[in-house]
C-alpha cells in the first residue's frame, strides 16, 4: 500500500534531515556476536520502538538517489541502499530507539489481493536496477542486529500495525517510518508516523494533530477518508467528483463512514449521485485500507530491543559496497569509548621500549635483519614535506618511538642510518608519502621490503581505497580508529598508551603494519602477484618519489598570461551568446539553459531526467551537430575557455617556491595498473587542439639543463593485441613497418594501401581500437556517424581477414570466467566476479572489463618496465639527465647539456627493450619509440 491523496507538506520535519516465499512468519537475523554496546535510554522515559517499512523506504530511496551515481566499482546499482542505510542511520542518531525492526513485504499476493485481484494491478513492474537490492538491505540490517520480519499472505504495514498496537499497550512510544499514508490510521499520543517528504532524508512527523490539520480528520477516521477518496496506487478508485475536502465535511456531519453510507440517499448534489453509485466500492476499499492489528508474530515489542552491532561484520558488508564514508557515519554515532575497547586488546600487547639518550642505536642493531613495521608522522607532500614523529615496531611486540623535534644528536644519527640502510629490511604502509616526509627532515628511506598498500591493490585492484584502518579491519580484525596525523594517510587511535603524545599513539598503527604484511604475504603469493610486487610496484615507488621530489619546470609568466587570455575568451564567449538570444543569462545554470534551448529557441528535446532535459556536455555536442545554431556554437565555446582557463587557473595555484610543479602519481588507484596523476592532473593536460597545446608551453626545461625530451610508443595497445592474440595478419602489418591503419583497411577493403581513404583508414583506427573495449555495431555506429548495418558489415569482413582477434576477444572472455579474473603479460589480475552475475548490466560490464584489463593493464606493465629500465641506467651511467614525468605511454626527461644522444640512445633502448624483458618471453611484435626534443613540452612533442 503506497502513495495515496496529496502529498504532506505543511507538517514540521522529524529530526533531521524481493520476492520470497514462507510457510510462516518469518524473523531475521539469527544471533550473531555482540561488540557494542546499544544506546540506553534516559532513565524514567517509557521505551521508543522503532518500525521501519522496508520496501516502501528502500523504494522511494532508489528514486531518490539516481542509479548512474551509486554503484559499485563491478557495477552493482547501490541507490536504494545507500539511501536506505543513510534514513536509517540518522533516525537511529536522532530519535535514539531503544527496539528497533523493520518489516517487508513478502510478494503481491496478500489476502487482500485474494479478495480484489485488482488490487495495485496497475503498479509498474519493478525496475532492473533496484532488482536485488532488498536482498542487500538486509544483508546491512543483519551486523546491526536489527530483526526483519515477514509474513505470509499479509503486507508489511499489517506486520508494523500489529507490532505498534501490541507496543502501545505495553506503555511504548512508537515512530512507525514509512511511504505508506494508511499508517495514518495507526497515528495516536503514543504513536508517530515519520512519513518522507523529500526523498528519504527527510521526513515528516505526523502526529494525531499534523493528520488533523492536513487532511480534515483526525487518524482514527482517515481510512474512511481514503475509501471515498480512493488509493490510485493501489488501483483502489474513490467516489468519482469527491476529493479529501468534500470526504472530510461529510464524515464529520454524518459521524464517519458508516453513517455517510445511512445517509447515502440524503446527500444531494452530483457528489451524492456519485456516492450512491459507487457504495460498493467505497466498502470495499474500507475493508481493504484496514490494516490488520492483530497478526500472529514469532516475535513481540519486547523482543525488539537494540542490541550491540557486529562490528566485524558491519565493516565487512559497507567496505564490499564500497560505502566508506557512510560507514564513519554509522561508527562516529557509537560512543567514544568504544573505538578505545575495540583494540585494548591489541594495545595492551604492545610494549614501548624505554629508551634513553643514545640507546635507539642498540634497540635498532640488534633487530637489524628482521623485517620492522614502520609508521611516519607527518606531512607527505612531495614539495614541503616534513616528518615529526617516527614508530618502530619488531614482530615481538615491541614498539621504539622518536620525536623529531626533541630527539638527540646520536638517535638521530641512529635513526638516519637505520632508515637509509638498504639491508635492514622495513615495511610501511603509503612507503612514497613516508619518504617524502621524511626527505623534509633529510632522512632517506630505503630498504622497504613491502609496501602493505602496494600489496593490498595487487591483492583486491577494485577497491577504492587502501587506508590502513579499513585493511586493519579486514585482515587483521583490528579496529585503529581515524586520525590525519599520518605522513601514509593511515589512521590513528585516540588511545592513551602510557600517555597521550601523537608519535606513541603512532606505535599502534606500526605494530598494525607490521602484523598486516604476515597477512598479504600470502595473499600477494597466493595471487601470483610476488614478481609484481617486488620486481615492478615496490622499485618502481623509488623511481617515483625522485620524479614527485624533482618536479618539472614552469614559465609562471606565460602561465599567468595564458590565464588573462582563456578569461577574455569566457567573456567574449558569453557576450557572443548572449547576443544571439537578445540578453544574459546565467550560462551555468541548466533550468536556465534548459528554457532558452527548448522554450525560447525551440530546438528539439535531449534526454529526460529528473530536472527536465539534460545539458551536459555531450547533449550540447550531439545537439548542435543536429542544428548548427550559432547559441549553442557560442556556449560550447564559453564551456571550453572556462575548463582552460580552469586547469591554468590550477597550475598557477600548484608551482611551487622552485619554481616547478610537483605532482603525485598514484599507484593504486587504476585496476589496471596504469599510473595517475593528481595535485595536480599533468596526465590530462589537453593535446589535441591548439589551445590545449599552448598549456603544454608553459612546461620548460629547467635551469641548468639543455633540453627537454619526450618519448612514447607508438600503437602499444595495437601491438599488445597483435601479441595476445597471435593474429598472423596483424603481427604481419607491425613487422612491416608500413603504417597499421592502412595495411589493416587495405585487407579490410580489399584496395592496395595507397588506395585507402582518409575515411575508411579513419574507420578502421576507431575499430581496431574500439574491439578492444568491447565495442558493439552499435556503438560503432554512433562513433562513426555510419548506419548499424554497415557497422555491422564493417566488422564481419574485419574479423573476416583478422579472425585470431575474433577468437581471441571471445576466448579471453571465457577464460576469465571460468578462472575468475583476467591477467597481464605480467600476470596483473584483476577479479571480475561478474562475469557469472545473474544480473544482465554487471555481467556485461565485467565481460567489457576482461576485454579491457589484459591490453590496457599490459600497457601499463611495459610503460613501469621501461621506467625502471631508464632509471637504472640512468644511474647506472652517471648522468645528470633525470625523468619528470609518466604519462601514459610517454615519458619526459630533462636532459643534462651534452646529454642529448646518450639519452636519446638509452630511452629508446629501454623502452624498445621492455617487450623482451616479459616472463613469458619476447613480444612477437616490435615496440616502436617516437622522441623529441625542445626547450617546451610543447615543443619535445612529436
Amino acid at each position: 500500500m503506497a502513495d495515496r491523496l496529496a502529498p504532506v507538506s505543511d507538517v514540521q520535519p522529524a529530526g533531521s534531515t524481493p520476492d520470497q516465499s514462507a510457510d510462516q512468519p518469518a524473523v531475521e537475523p539469527a544471533d550473531q556476536p555482540a561488540v557494542e554496546s546499544a544506546r540506553p535510554q534516559p532513565s524514567g522515559q517509557p521505551a521508543r520502538l522503532l518500525l521501519i517499512d522496508g520496501h516502501s523506504m528502500a523504494y522511494r530511496a532508489f528514486f531518490a538517489l539516481p542509479v548512474e551515481n551509486f554503484s559499485t566499482s563491478a557495477g552493482q546499482p547501490t541507490n536504494a541502499v545507500f539511501g536506505f542505510t543513510s534514513m536509517l542511520a540518522n533516525l537511529l542518531r536522532d530519535e535514539q530507539p531503544t527496539h528497533v525492526a523493520v518489516a517487508f513485504d513478502l510478494g503481491r499476493t496478500t489476502f487482500r489481493t485474494e479478495v480484489y485481484e485488482a488490487y495495485k494491478g496497475t503498479r509498474d513492474a519493478t525496475p532492473e536496477p533496484f532488482r536485488g537490492q532488498v536482498d542487500v538491505i538486509r544483508r546491512v540490517l543483519e551486523p546491526l542486529h536489527i530483526p526483519v520480519i515477514t509474513k505470509e499472505r499479509f503486507e508489511a504495514d499489517d506486520v508494523l500495525a500489529t507490532l505498534a498496537t501490541q507496543a502501545t499497550a505495553q506503555g511504548m512510544q512508537v515512530l512507525i517510518c514509512t511511504g505508506d499514508r494508511d499508517a495514518f490510521q495507526l497515528v495516536s499520543d503514543d504513536v508517530t508516523v515519520l512519513y518522507p517528504v523529500r526523498g528519504v532524508s527527510e521526513l515528516a512527523r505526523m502526529t494525531p494533530e499534523a493528520v488533523e490539520a492536513k487532511y480534515g480528520v483526525g487518524p482514527a477516521r482517515y481510512s474512511d477518508l481514503a475509501a471515498l477518496v480512493g488509493e490510485t496506487s493501489d488501483n483502489l478508485p474513490g467516489v468519482p467528483g469527491v476529493g479529501p475536502k468534500t470526504a472530510a465535511k461529510w464524515l464529520t456531519q454524518h459521524d464517519g463512514l458508516e453513517g455517510v453510507v445511512a445517509a447515502a440517499e440524503q446527500i444531494t448534489g452530483k457528489a451524492g449521485e456519485s456516492l450512491r453509485a459507487n457504495l460498493e466500492q467505497v466498502q470495499l476499499n474500507r475493508r481493504l485500507n484496514q490494516l490488520v492489528l492483530d497478526l500472529d508474530l514469532p516475535v513481540g515489542p519486547e523482543d525488539l530491543e537494540a542490541r550491540p552491532w557486529d562490528r566485524q561484520a558491519l565493516h565487512t558488508i559497507l567496505d564490499e559496497l564500497e560505502f566508506r564514508t557512510l560507514r564513519d557515519r554509522l561508527f562516529a554515532m557509537l560512543p567514544d569509548e568504544s573505538s578505545a575497547s575495540a583494540v585494548a586488546v591489541a594495545a595492551a600487547a604492545l610494549e614501548l621500549a624505554d629508551l634513553a639518550d643514545g640507546a635507539l642505536e642498540g634497540w635498532l642493531a640488534a633487530r637489524r635483519q628482521h623485517a620492522l613495521g614502520l609508521d611516519v608522522r607527518g606531512s607527505g607532500a612531495p614539495a614541503g614535506g616534513d616528518a615529526w614523529g617516527v614508530a618502530i615496531a619488531d614482530a615481538d611486540g615491541q614498539a621504539a618511538l622518536v620525536d623529531l623535534a626533541a630527539v638527540s644528536p646520536q638517535d638521530e644519527a641512529a635513526l638516519a642510518g637505520w632508515l637509509a640502510d638498504a639491508e635492514a629490511p622495513k615495511i610501511v604502509h603509503g612507503a612514497k608519502v613516508a619518504a617524502h616526509a621524511l626527505r623534509g627532515r633529510g632522512l632517506a628511506l630505503a630498504g622497504v621490503v613491502q609496501d602493505t598498500e602496494l600489496a593490498a591493490y595487487l591483492c583486491q585492484p577494485d577497491r577504492r581505497a587502501y587506508d590502513l584502518p579499513d585493511l586493519a579491519i579486514g585482515y587483521l580484525h583490528r579496529e585503529l580508529g581515524e586520525d590525519e596525523g599520518s605522513a601514509g594517510g593511515q589512521g590513528a587511535l585516540d588511545l592513551e598508551l602510557d600517555g597521550t603524545d601523537e608519535d606513541r599513539r603512532a606505535a599502534v598503527r606500526a605494530a598494525a603494519v607490521r602484523d598486516l604484511a604476515e597477512v598479504l604475504d600470502a595473499e600477494v603469493a597466493d595471487r601470483g602477484a610476488r614478481h609484481l610486487l617486488t620486481d615492478v610496484e615496490l622499485p618502481l615507488e623509488d623511481v617515483l618519489v625522485r620524479l614527485e621530489a624533482t618536479g618539472i619546470a614552469v614559465d609562471a609568466p606565460y602561465l599567468a598570461e595564458l590565464e588573462r587570455g582563456f578569461g577574455a575568451q569566457v567573456t567574449a564567449a558569453a557576450a557572443d551568446a548572449y547576443a544571439v538570444i537578445g540578453r544574459e543569462v546565467n550560462l551555468g545554470s541548466p533550468k536556465q539553459l534548459q528554457e532558452v534551448l527548448f522554450d525560447q529557441l525551440g530546438m528539439p528535446k535531449t534526454k529526460r531526467i529528473k530536472t527536465g532535459y539534460t545539458t551536459d556536455a555531450a547533449a550540447l555536442t550531439d545537439l548542435y551537430a543536429r542544428t548548427q545554431h550559432p547559441f549553442l556554437e557560442h556556449l560550447l565555446a564559453h564551456r571550453d575557455a572556462i575548463r582552460l582557463r580552469q586547469t591554468v587557473e590550477g597550475l598557477q595555484r600548484s608551482v611551487a617556491p622552485d619554481s616547478r610543479i610537483h605532482t603525485t602519481f598514484q599507484q593504486t588507484i587504476a585496476a589496471t595498473g596504469r599510473l595517475s596523476s593528481t595535485d595536480p592532473n599533468l596526465q590530462n593536460i589537453p593535446i589535441r587542439t591548439e589551445e590545449g597545446r599552448r598549456i603544454r608551453r608553459a612546461f620548460v626545461v629547467g635551469p641548468g639543463f639543455e633540453t627537454l625530451l619526450t618519448a612514447d610508443y607508438s600503437q602499444i595497445e595495437m601491438r599488445i593485441m597483435a601479441h595476445l592474440s597471435g593474429d598472423e595478419g596483424l603481427i604481419a602489418a607491425f613487422r612491416s613497418g608500413e603504417d597499421l591503419h592502412s595495411y589493416v583497411g587495405s585487407r579490410v577493403f580489399g584496395v592496395p594501401t595507397d588506395h585507402v581513404t582518409a575515411a575508411q583508414r579513419s574507420k578502421i583506427k576507431a575499430m581496431s581500437y574500439g574491439l578492444a573495449y568491447g565495442l558493439s555495431s552499435y556503438g560503432l555506429s554512433q562513433q562513426l556517424g555510419i548506419e548499424v548495418g554497415e557497422a555491422a558489415e564493417l566488422m564481419r569482413d574485419y574479423f573476416e581477414r583478422f579472425g585470431g582477434v575474433r577468437e581471441y576477444l571471445t576466448g579471453v572472455v571465457d577464460e576469465a570466467r571460468a578462472t575468475g579474473y583476467t591477467a597481464t603479460l605480467l600476470d596483473r589480475r584483476r577479479y571480475l566476479p561478474d562475469l557469472t552475475s545473474d544480473h544482465r548490466q554487471r555481467r556485461e560490464a565485467a565481460e567489457r572489463m576482461a576485454l579491457n584489463a589484459p591490453i590496457q593493464g599490459s600497457a601499463a606493465d611495459l610503460i613501469k618496465l621501461a621506467m625502471l629500465g631508464v632509471d637504472a641506467e640512468l644511474t647506472r651511467r652517471g648522468l645528470a639527465s633525470r625523468m619528470l614525468l609518466q604519462v601514459h605511454d610517454e615519458l619526459v626527461l630533462e636532459v643534462a647539456a651534452g646529454e642529448r644522444d646518450e639519452v636519446e640512445q638509452l630511452v629508446r633502448e629501454q623502452m624498445a627493450g621492455a617487450g623482451d624483458r616479459l616472463p613469458g618471453g619476447p613480444l612477437d611484435v616490435p615496440l616502436d619509440v617516437s622522441v623529441g626534443a625542445g626547450a617546451s613540452w610543447h615543443e619535445a612533442g612529436h
